[in-house]
């Protein structure tokens, strides 16, 4: 089987994933947001290292390119613009951003790496996404660690 020459993308929370909400101990923050002090510098060069386009899925939207990329040593990144809010958003127990990854995604492979995501949204991927897609809880306790990364990497080496 040939690999594919397109990259897959990978979709990026901040909040859970890098910036954890469990107990600590962190540094204190000495930004105007002090919770940008919880994210982990090391994790930079891991996401980078991945072999995918990396691409923000967050509410901090431009922010996330002034803010977390250069705590992470990540230069600018694409992110997915969010559409307004609908009567349709929460329907089934779906996650609001889910339609605009898929409709983002446009069929290329990908890679959500999320806390909120549930059963509902990968029923909803596997049911309307013609390529291949991993989309992957964190636990937002603890963000990213080794276990993720280790999912992330067999999934991406996977075809």
């Amino acid at each position: 089987m040939t690999r594919s020459l397109v990259r897959p993308l990978l979709y990026l929370d901040v909040d859970g994933p890098l910036i954890p909400f469990g107990a600590g101990p962190y540094p204190p923050g000495d930004d105007a947001n002090p919770l940008l002090a919880r994210i982990d510098p090391a994790l930079g060069p891991r996401l980078a290292a991945l072999p995918c386009d990396l691409v923000w899925a967050t509410t901090w939207m431009a922010e996330a390119n002034e803010c977390v990329a250069p705590r992470l040593g990540l230069p600018e990144l694409p992110l997915v613009i969010w559409p307004e809010p609908s009567d349709e958003d929460g329907r089934g127990g779906i996650h609001w951003k889910t339609p605009a990854l898929l409709a983002h995604a446009a069929g290329r492979p990908f890679v959500w790496v999320d806390d909120e995501i549930t059963d509902a949204d990968r029923d909803r991927v596997a049911a309307r996404h013609p390529g291949r897609a991993l989309l992957h809880r964190v636990d937002p306790g603890r963000g990213l660690t080794d276990a993720d990364f280790n999912a992330l990497w067999a999934w991406l080496r996977s075809e």
